[in-house]
């Protein structure tokens, strides 16, 4: 996280300190809205949203034993127009 803080600070001659503060205060915005099981999304960057995978069936490669995959909670990140052309070195 110290990249972004120091990006933050650079950014908008913000004191390291309080950059620190307003980037873990967007995080944990960000963490409370994906606990209540809400979508994020950030305007030009992307969106955040909880999802859950259904449980399949699976197999231990070793053994070949046949073992469940249970159902769980993870996290999907779509990036935006924005994120996508800096990716490709456009921004």
């Amino acid at each position: 996280m110290k990249s972004v803080v120091v990006g933050v600070s650079e950014r908008t001659g913000m004191p390291t300190a309080r950059a620190e503060e307003a980037v873990r205060a967007v995080f944990a915005t960000i963490e409370d809205a994906l606990g209540r099981g809400e979508r994020v999304w950030v305007r030009g960057f992307g969106a955040f949203e909880a999802v859950t995978v259904r449980g399949r069936p699976g197999r231990n490669f070793r053994t070949g034993e046949s073992l469940p995959a249970t159902e769980r909670r993870t996290l999907r990140f779509r990036p935006g127009a924005r994120v996508l052309r800096a990716m490709e070195g456009g921004e």
